[in-house]
Order: structure tokens, then C-alpha cells, then sequence
């Protein structure tokens, strides 16, 4: 995702400018790392869900299809 690298500069620019102490950066970019991989692992969950939703979409559009093949021969 293009999202998460700009938000992984935003966050340690963000850092950066505030100038901490050394012990209270480590601190930050520890909670930030952390952040980071939250908001990877929830863009791995998301697109697995994606790609799920994207499947059933198929599936029922396929089914579709069918009902309608089979609404055209029933001789109306």
C-alpha cells in the first residue's frame, strides 16, 4: 500500500522536529514502529477480506447469470 510509507515519513518527521531527549525518541519511535505494524497487519486483514468479497461477488454474479439463463427458457 502506497498509504503507509507516507505515513511512516509523516510520523517520523513529526518525531524528528519535537527534539525529545534521546531516551523519550527511542520511546516514540518504539511506539511508532508499533503503530506501523498495526497499520500493516490491518491492511493484510483488509485486502484478505477484499479478495474474499471479491470471490462471493462471482459466485453471485455467476448465480445470477444461471436464474436468468434459466428465467429465459421457462417459455413466459
Amino acid at each position: 500500500m502506497k498509504i503507509l510509507p507516507a505515513l511512516a515519513a509523516f510520523l517520523s518527521l513529526a518525531l524528528l522536529t519535537t527534539a525529545p531527549a534521546a531516551d523519550e525518541t527511542k520511546d516514540k519511535q518504539q511506539q511508532v514502529l508499533a503503530l506501523v505494524k498495526e497499520v500493516q497487519g490491518q491492511q493484510k486483514t483488509i485486502a484478505e477480506n477484499q479478495g474474499k468479497i471479491d470471490e462471493k461477488l462471482v459466485t453471485i454474479a455467476e448465480a445470477v447469470r444461471l436464474a436468468r439463463i434459466y428465467s429465459s427458457r421457462g417459455g413466459k
